[in-house]
């Protein structure tokens, strides 16, 4: 680690310490040329795979297109922000646990409508209806059919 101060590589470290959440390390460093002291952080970089679209175009993983997904289909439900802030950090997890560089986006689609079937039956259909693109009525009785079957139901019956 160079130091601040002057620019020299030869620091030594003084003290480490746990952060209180856990997630990262704190740590004292001393410089050994101009004996100044400084303070270090070290965390796990997390990286979130790229998502591959329908037509081959690759985007990176935005959190905050998940969310606006869910803002949409929530829109005027009675669903508390924690749980829909709980369900995005369930799907960032699950995307993270894949260890993969690349998802579909499908793939991440069926993982928001998952988290949405849970939440609120109404967002769900939502948000089936536009990213199924349903085109007519008997489409959305097949998706009113799934809410009104056993959660089971929804896994068999998806196009």
């Amino acid at each position: 680690m160079k130091c601040p101060f002057c620019g020299s590589d030869d620091t030594q470290v003084i003290d480490s310490r746990a952060s209180e959440p856990g997630d990262s390390i704190r740590r004292r460093r001393r410089c050994t040329q101009c004996q100044k002291r400084f303070t270090t952080y070290e965390t796990a970089e997390l990286r979130l795979p790229q998502v591959v679209k329908t037509n081959g175009n690759r985007a990176d993983f935005d959190v905050e297109r998940i969310r606006v997904g869910f803002q949409r289909a929530l829109h005027k439900r009675p669903v508390p922000t924690e749980y829909v802030d709980a369900a995005i950090d369930r799907i960032v997890q699950q995307v993270l646990s894949l260890g993969e560089r690349e998802i579909p986006s499908r793939q991440l689609g069926e993982m928001v409508m998952q988290e949405l079937y849970k939440l609120d039956k109404v967002a769900y259909i939502r948000f089936a209806s536009v990213y199924r693109s349903f085109q007519d009525v008997s489409d959305f009785r097949d998706a009113l059919k799934e809410v009104e079957a056993p959660p089971a139901a929804m896994k068999r019956t998806r196009k």
